[in-house]
Formats: structure tokens, sequence, C-alpha cells
């Protein structure tokens, strides 16, 4: 392999770190919406987990979103 390859990776549905449906904010854009999924990226030798993506469902309807995982956060409820 050279110094250009990237090595051999796997994609699979990762572990929710909330229940599905949970509402969650996108700390970047400020969209809120609720978690769907997880998909985690693994190297393929040692299972280790390189990047986690989550799958976000606008409230009202709408296109499904992805960011990475540590993009998100709970969305609190109004004081």
């Amino acid at each position: 392999m050279t110094a250009y390859e990237k090595p051999p990776t796997m994609l699979g549905h990762g572990e929710l770190p909330y229940p599905a449906g949970t509402l969650m904010v996108d700390i970047v854009s400020e969209r809120t919406g609720r978690l769907v999924g997880v998909i985690g990226e693994c190297l393929k030798e040692s299972g280790k987990v390189i990047s986690r993506q989550a799958f976000l469902r606008p409230e009202g309807g709408g296109t499904e979103w992805n960011v990475p995982l540590s993009r998100v956060k709970l969305a609190r409820a109004e004081d």
C-alpha cells in the first residue's frame, strides 16, 4: 500500500447513542431532526471505528441529512 491509498474499510449500522426518534440538534447548522440511524466505517483488519455518521429526519418532514455523530446533541425542551 502506498502513502496515498486508504486502507480497506467496511460500513455497517452503528449503535444508536439514543433511541430512534429522539430529537437531536446539528450543532453546526442548528437544524433539528429525529435520529433515524447511525452508520459506522471500520477498518477491515482491526475493526477499529474510524468515523460515524448520524442520519436525521426533519420533524415536519423533508429530506434526511447526515452529519458526523460528534456534531449532534440532544435537543433541549424550551424552558
